[in-house]
């Protein structure tokens, strides 16, 4: 039974007032020796009077939080529900003796480190061996002398607070770790299961970090998120997201740095899930606010995922899955939001675990292949060149398209190899056409990520040597607003390209941000008109002068002018008036394989180079 002692910790607290472990969070970074008093003491001797004893004697220490365990058969359930500081363990005792505890501790993955102090009448020196060769932290005899009891107390807690901190706190932010999460976690499930309480997980991700990262640097990328993590944390500290710790006071331990940009908060004491969202709203409003950086100015919206105890998962790995899930979500969207969990987003999300996972494989196998869409001039409608398009079919014949997996090869990075297949695949096939005398360009897209790899020049200019083709009739697309990213970079990366001698065009024009002055910055060749401005082009005339005024202009830069998504005839009618040089729709042609193209360029009577 439990001994009554007017300091001992309530056994049965209310269900406003439940105590959350002690454990790793009763020795916070800040905490250290000055609040050791405030940690927990577990007693277990089957002699209540020496258990008081040695209460009043660490009492005098200024230690005021004790539970006393006069029966060892409720001893190691109780360890594992309260988890305690430290633990002064009797060794002989009817029923469950001292070592077997000792030894299931040891054995638990949770508290097996927690510090135990054996407090035994044996003298016997085969007894204290025994005691510490089963893991015991220190041995003391009785009767116990109340200075080195007290002295003993206060050394083993605070090596076990500063072996907390190095084990279960952040150093950067000083917020507890994904380890101590986990523990919380998984302690908070069993309480909301006794109260039939809710409890959800936000995760939190800054998904504009690695930008800031890559372009400000280790220091500068540290200082901001130490400052997220203080407004985040400014955000839950004293509210209604909180638990409560084992003195019945709130606890601010509800935020968690559990990866180098994202945080977890846990929220407990939930009449529902859904109650949840308050949190993710006060998040959300706080980080909108710009932070400064010793003068760099930085917005970091953040994407929240929620995912609630019991209604989405009953284990911590579901759970916290289902919150990464969710916030994944929230960030496709844009991010600067907050989702919760549902069913059909755990379906999309193990959907796009598995494509990533063939992806992986489809270059190996053989998979992957070129599809061309014929580039045709307007004034003569005869095949100048071709736009190379990657389409993947899979071992069972199913045909999947760029807009289904080319998004996941960007967020994967598997963009870069993708990239290079079809580069090198591409070439490959200029190469034969060169050889037979069949001189048409191929324009191959570039991603964001190649673009910006850092090794693109070189990977170029490898691709174009192994191949043996006249670069001059390679053409190399990127989007305007992949070009607006870092504008001083795109110029020196595209200026390197152009003295390969392939040629550059700028896909899409017309859709993005880029300020009309960049044309004659860009070292560009061509440009694509977004098909877009097709669609209403019969019925808007607005579209016709943004048309009109588009070729006008690139034609004064020198520029040629591709229209993209031409499917009618009068489309290509208004073109051809305002001297519009090459379109590509399916007015002339869908994409199609490499063994389609072959009688269409005959068909067109292109030209051969002897």
């Amino acid at each position: 039974m439990f001994t009554e002692n007017r300091k001992e910790i309530d056994p049965q607290p209310s269900a406003q007032e439940t105590p959350a472990f002690s454990g790793p969070a009763a020795a916070r970074p800040e905490d250290n020796l000055a609040l050791l008093g405030s940690a927990t003491i577990m007693m277990v001797d089957d002699e209540p009077i020496t258990m008081e004893v040695i209460q009043t004697f660490l009492e005098d220490a200024g230690y005021e939080r004790f539970r006393l365990i006069e029966d060892s058969r409720l001893a190691f359930d109780e360890i594992l529900e309260l988890r305690p500081d430290i633990l002064l363990l009797d060794l002989m005792m009817p029923n469950i003796g001292g070592f077997e505890i000792l030894e299931k501790i040891r054995a638990h993955p949770q508290i097996g480190y927690l510090p135990v102090i054996i407090l035994t009448s044996s003298c016997e020196a085969e007894t204290k061996l025994q005691a510490l060769d089963k893991g015991a932290t220190d041995f003391l005899a009785k009767p116990v002398d109340p200075s080195e009891l007290a002295l003993r107390v206060r050394n083993t807690l605070a090596a076990k607070a500063y072996q907390d901190q190095l084990a279960y706190y952040d150093p950067l932010t000083n917020l507890p770790n994904r380890r101590l999460f986990l523990d919380r976690l998984q302690w908070s499930m069993r309480q909301a299961d006794r109260q039939g309480s809710h409890l959800a997980v936000l995760h939190i991700t800054l998904s504009q970090f690695k930008r800031v990262y890559e372009t400000f640097g280790p220091e500068v990328s540290e200082q901001l998120i130490k400052l997220v993590a203080n407004r985040i944390q400014d955000c839950v500290r004293s509210s209604d997201l909180v638990g409560y710790n084992s003195a019945g006071e709130k606890d601010s331990n509800v935020l968690f740095r559990i990866g180098g940009s994202e945080f977890s908060v846990l929220c407990t004491q939930l009449q529902q899930t859904e109650s949840s969202a308050k949190a993710a709203a006060r998040i959300l409003d706080a980080m909108q606010s710009i932070f400064d950086i010793g003068g760099t100015e930085v917005q970091m919206p953040p994407s929240i995922g929620i995912a609630g105890y019991p209604g989405d998962a009953d284990d911590i790995e579901s759970l916290t899955q289902k919150a990464v899930i969710a916030a994944a979500q929230a960030s496709e969207k844009g991010g600067a939001g907050f989702e919760f969990f549902s069913g059909e987003m755990n379906i999309k999300s193990l959907q796009r675990i598995h494509m990533e996972a063939d992806l992986r494989h489809a270059i190996a196998n053989n998979e992957l292949l070129l599809y061309y869409q014929p580039k045709v001039s307007v004034k003569s409608n005869a095949v100048v060149g071709v736009e190379a398009l990657i389409r993947w079919r899979k071992p069972n014949g199913q045909m999947v398209f760029p807009d289904q997996f080319i998004p996941l090869a960007e967020e994967s990075g598997l963009i870069i190899p993708v990239g290079e297949w079809v580069l090198k695949t591409a070439c490959a096939q200029l190469a034969a056409w060169q050889a037979q005398g069949i001189w048409i360009s191929i324009a191959v897209n570039l991603s964001a990520k190649q673009f910006y790899a850092g090794t693109m020049i070189d990977t170029v200019s490898r691709i174009i040597d192994e191949s043996g083709i006249d670069p001059s009739y390679l053409t190399l697309e990127l989007t305007e607003s992949l070009l607006m990213d870092d504008t001083s970079l795109a110029v020196g990366t595209l200026r390197g390209l152009t003295e390969l001698k392939s040629k550059i065009s700028m896909d899409d024009f017309g859709t993005g941000y880029s300020s009309l002055s960049y044309l004659k910055s860009f070292p560009l060749n061509e440009l694509k008109i977004d098909r877009s401005f097709m669609t209403g082009l019969n019925a808007s005339r607005q579209d016709q002068a943004l048309v009109s005024a588009i070729v006008y202009l690139a034609h004064e830069f020198g520029l040629s002018v591709v229209a993209e998504g031409v499917e009618d005839p009068s489309q290509l009618a208004f073109l051809s008036g305002i001297g519009c040089d090459q379109y590509q729709g399916y007015l002339f042609s869908k994409p199609v394989p490499v063994a389609e193209i072959a009688p269409m360029l005959a068909s067109q009577g292109i030209q051969r180079r002897v």
